[in-house]
This record gives C-alpha cells, sequence and structure tokens, in this order.
C-alpha cells in the first residue's frame, strides 16, 4: 500500500513468506473476542484485507463452524495468509481470494456472505475508496448478514486523543487524500446501504462498528 508514513505499514518476515506485524498481534485477543461473540454460529465469513494472516488464522481458530475467506491484494500478503493456513491446516480456512475491495462491483463476483469482516484499514484509505469498500461489502452480505468495521475513528469530526491526532496528522502528511474517517460518516453510509448499527468503545481509542442487515 502506497502513500503511508512507516508507522502505519511494519510487517516482517519471521519464517518463509509469514509476515508478522506487532499491531496485528496487539488487537488479535480483542478482535476474536468481538467476532466471538457476534459471528454467526456458521456460515461463510470473508476477511477484507487480511494483511499478514494472523487474525484470520486465529479466528478460524476460535470459530471453527465458521468457513473464513482470507482476501488481499498484495502478493506479499497472499503469500504470508496462505503460509498461516499451511501451518494450521485448519480445515474451514480456505484458500485467500485476490481481491481489492476498493474497486466497484467486487461483491457481484463473489457469493453472499453471513460474516464480512473489516479491520485497520479505512484509515489508510481514501474516503471515496472507503465507501466504495463499505457500500459492496453491504451488498455482499446474505439476508441476516452482519459486517463488522474495527479501528480507530474521528468522533463526531473530533480526534479523541493525542496519539490519533499525531497518527492522523503522520497519514495526511504522507498521504493528504487518507486519514481517520468519521464515525458519523460511517454510520450514514451504512445506514443508507440498509444496515443497522450498534458501536462500542474498544481499547486503545478503537472503535468497532457490528451492522446487520435490516429485516426486510
Amino acid at each position: 500500500m502506497s502513500g503511508l508514513p512507516p508507522s502505519a505499514s511494519i510487517a516482517t518476515p519471521i519464517d518463509g513468506a509469514m509476515l508478522f506485524a506487532p499491531s496485528a498481534e496487539r488487537n488479535l485477543p480483542i478482535i476474536t473476542a468481538l467476532l466471538t461473540e457476534v459471528a454467526p454460529p456458521q456460515g461463510r465469513a470473508l476477511e477484507i484485507a487480511s494483511g499478514t494472516g494472523q487474525h484470520v488464522t486465529a479466528l478460524a481458530a476460535a470459530l471453527p463452524d465458521v468457513d473464513w475467506f482470507p482476501s488481499e491484494i498484495a502478493a506479499d500478503r497472499i503469500a504470508s495468509i496462505n503460509a498461516y493456513a499451511a501451518s494450521t491446516q485448519l480445515p474451514n480456512l480456505h484458500p485467500t481470494i485476490a481481491l481489492d475491495a476498493t474497486k466497484q462491483g467486487w461483491s457481484a463476483d463473489h457469493a453472499p456472505f453471513d460474516l464480512i469482516h473489516l479491520g485497520n484499514l479505512l484509515h489508510l484509505i481514501s474516503q471515496p475508496q472507503a465507501l466504495t469498500i463499505l457500500t459492496e461489502a453491504a451488498l455482499a452480505l446474505t439476508p441476516t448478514g452482519t459486517l463488522t468495521l474495527y479501528g480507530p475513528f474521528m468522533r463526531s469530526g473530533t480526534l479523541t486523543s493525542q496519539g490519533d491526532a499525531q497518527f492522523h496528522a503522520e497519514l495526511s502528511a504522507a498521504n493528504p487524500a487518507i486519514g481517520y474517517k468519521d464515525d458519523r460518516w460511517i454510520n450514514e453510509v451504512l445506514t443508507s446501504a440498509g444496515l443497522t448499527l450498534s458501536v462500542r468503545e474498544m481499547p486503545a481509542n478503537n472503535l468497532a462498528f457490528i451492522a446487520k442487515r435490516t429485516p426486510i
């Protein structure tokens, strides 16, 4: 992913094609606990932008009755995800989908998912790209599907911690098109897409959005 400061993209090789991201490791127990609570008991789950593969591997282990489909666009990340999958041999962890979720129309090319998860990406891409991901993800849900988002966000247009303000400034300096998205904007986009939201405060000043398809 181009146009990012060094602080936003740290992943180092550890074993063959495997990459390790310290930030992913820090978030791992929090996200696993969240999805263990809100995920459907079974069905198909897509993780958008699976990164190194640390998260989706843990999620597949924690939710063995859910079929997990990682996705990525970068070749080194796809190789890392597949290396993690090969090391675990989890039967519910499927081969990585080569997917650029910022491109319009991808929802039509993939079967509906009961759960779609996206973590720690929206602040690293532009608002138009984020809009595409969210609207396409909503279209890719089953009629009773759930979309979960996790990461740092503005609250009503305000950066609420010194760390968030500094990181947002670093992102904007590296690429003026990217940076923290506002929670009100996320709410507006997903509500317009026919989803009903709940929002949770999470550790390290992050937010989790749990968006469900509104019954007809």
